[in-house]
């Protein structure tokens, strides 16, 4: 039986005060790419109870996703927007979740994420999110960035680290490794830096930046 609206919030104000979980709940983050870092820090956030959050990626589900990211074999060629949605309504029936099928481009992107006060930046390549910051920074001076760099490999967990390089720009990762270097992707660094991610939203939201 799914438990009601007030039993989940009820559970939650049982480990913290209703103040945080009011800020929570009325909190809007933007999660930009679906893959390990996107993915994983949008289940986090949903256990948190954000309550509003946009969801945007191009692609499907596919078996070489499953090493790392927050999909199962049932939600292969599924899009990644409808995949996570599911399985954010098994956590949680009641958070406010939208969605955005498609690319972000320049023209694009000040549109879709000028709205938050938070994006989550978690694309692949390089030049993406150089892009999404870029444009971000210069045309949206009220929206704050987590960005992930770094994260590739079985290398220290201990160097990934949360780092503020502008006033508005937070990043996640070791900053060096590179799955260019031969040493690919594996969950436990995917999911210690999307962590990293989603702990400094939630302190945002908190205001303990």
């Amino acid at each position: 039986m799914t438990p009601t609206k007030e039993e989940l919030i009820a559970a939650a104000d049982s480990r913290f005060t209703r103040e945080i979980h009011e800020k929570l709940l009325s909190a809007r983050v933007a999660i930009a790419g679906l893959g390990g870092l996107g993915s994983n820090a949008a289940v986090m956030l949903a256990r948190c109870n954000v309550g509003h959050m946009l969801l945007v990626d191009f692609d499907t589900v596919d078996i070489t996703n499953l090493n790392r990211q927050a999909y199962g074999i049932k939600h292969i060629g599924h899009k990644k927007t409808d995949a996570l949605v599911s399985i954010i309504k098994e956590i949680n029936p009641y958070l406010e979740l939208k969605t955005y099928f498609g690319r972000v481009t320049p023209e694009n992107a000040a549109e879709l994420f000028g709205d938050y006060p938070i994006v989550c930046e978690a694309f692949d390549k390089a030049n993406e999110k150089a892009m999404l910051i870029n444009t971000l920074l210069e045309n949206c001076p009220r929206t704050r960035i987590v960005s992930g760099s770094g994260l590739a490999g079985y290398g220290d967990s201990n160097e990934i680290k949360t780092v503020r390089r502008f006033k508005n720009l937070y990043v996640c990762g070791d900053d060096k490794s590179d799955v260019d270097d031969g040493i690919g992707l594996m969950a436990p660094r995917v999911a210690i830096t999307s962590g990293h991610e989603a702990n400094m939203i939630v302190r945002m939201i908190l205001g303990e930046e």
